[in-house]
């Protein structure tokens, strides 16, 4: 079976390097699309077609299936030396919970080495963008982000992270030439679809409104087909995820006292000067976005969990409440994992999930923040 599923990626990149090599774009008015996305008709941004196409032929025109399933390999354990490095700049989480990210998903493991997604890609990618913020080579961290989006928009969700951050740091001029950065390299990577169908490769890679099929759900099996389809419902949950995205940013992020407007400031202007960011702060930020972005999903499908499996110990350990033993969090992520390897989802197994999601957002706003609160100098009575 998993030979099957890397042999059908393989094929996706086959057919989409075969289109191009007959200067036939692979876009949606060509009839093409479907080989660069699922069987929805939905297709990736160009980021994703450069990669299958090495892939491609670095597999022998896609014939090498162990060479593909070591290249995977490799990446997986980048991803992680990735993520260890993160860590290690944090020094938040106990050295014992690395044995549960590296040794006890199996859920991982095949989506990286077996299924060949793009996720994993795409997540590499983010992991090395947020080494670069942690050194404060925020240029080439928004270069990869922006590598990372172009593979798999789902990185979208660490951006309203990002953009706090780049407004903290820099203020909203200031912050404009990096997200120029961005957009910019979108456009590069995208050229060749843009000239020929911008409408079509923008609605088709970017296509947030698009359906998912219920049968896939992981997280919303215990509802009514009915619901999980319903446009208000999606509406509900977009409402709900931006409404927390907000709080967070007015009560948890932003703690200098001023309005948050003041970030639109230039740094030296503010009652407040913003001081060097710690590597807590820039992570905490980045992995709170993501995960609010988790929670209130539309429907997760399998692969997806490597969006935030390797965030989940940071976002129990790094700022732990009274209440949540290390018991409980071993718990927490032992249920998690349970739930994403219950194959089909069950209305259990997506109502696990759900409340160890709540559990750990519960934590997250309860905790001690990164962020505290700046104390004002008093004048002096003359």
């Amino acid at each position: 079976m998993a030979t099957a599923g890397l042999a059908r990626t393989l094929s996706t990149a086959a057919g989409a390097t075969l289109h191009i090599a007959g200067g036939l774009l692979p876009l949606p008015s060509r009839g093409g699309h479907h080989l660069l996305g699922h069987s929805q008709g939905g297709i990736y941004p160009a980021g994703f077609l450069y990669v299958f196409m090495g892939l491609y032929y670095a597999t022998d025109r896609g014939t090498d299936i162990p060479m593909a399933q070591n290249i995977f390999a490799v990446l997986y354990l980048v991803t992680l030396v990735l993520v260890f490095l993160i860590y290690h700049q944090t020094s938040k989480v106990p050295p014992f919970v690395f044995f549960f990210m590296c040794c006890a998903s199996y859920r991982v493991h095949s989506i990286f080495v077996l299924r060949l997604f793009n996720d994993p890609v795409a997540m590499a990618l983010l992991f090395l963008s947020i080494n670069l913020f942690l050194a404060h080579s925020w240029s080439w961290g928004c270069c990869c982000f922006s590598l990372a989006v172009s593979v798999k928009m789902n990185v979208l969700l660490f951006a309203p992270g990002l953009l706090f951050l780049l407004l903290t740091q820099f203020g909203f001029r200031g912050a404009l030439p990096k997200l120029a950065i961005c957009a910019a390299l979108q456009v590069v990577l995208g050229l060749p679809f843009l000239l020929e169908n911008p409408i079509g490769y923008l609605s088709r890679s970017f296509d947030l409104g698009r359906q998912f099929l219920f049968q896939w759900t992981v997280n919303w099996r215990f509802l009514p087909e009915a619901i999980f389809l319903h446009r208000a419902f999606h509406l509900a949950l977009l409402a709900a995820h931006l409404s927390l995205l907000l709080l967070f940013a007015l009560c948890r992020w932003h703690r200098t006292g001023e309005s948050i407007l003041s970030l639109l400031k230039d740094p030296s202007k503010r009652k407040v000067p913003p001081q060097p960011l710690t590597p807590n702060q820039t992570v905490s930020v980045l992995f709170t976005s993501n995960f609010i972005g988790i929670c209130f999903s539309r429907s997760l499908h399998y692969q997806f969990y490597v969006w935030y499996f390797h965030t989940l110990p940071y976002l129990l350990w790094a700022m732990p409440a009274r209440w949540l033993t290390h018991l409980l969090r071993l718990l927490v992520l032992g249920l998690i994992e349970l739930s994403w390897n219950t194959y089909p989802s069950t209305s259990f197994s997506s109502a696990a999930l759900h409340l160890c999601h709540a559990v750990i957002l519960l934590q997250l706003w309860l905790s001690p923040q990164f962020f505290p609160k700046s104390i004002q100098p008093s004048r002096k009575t003359h």
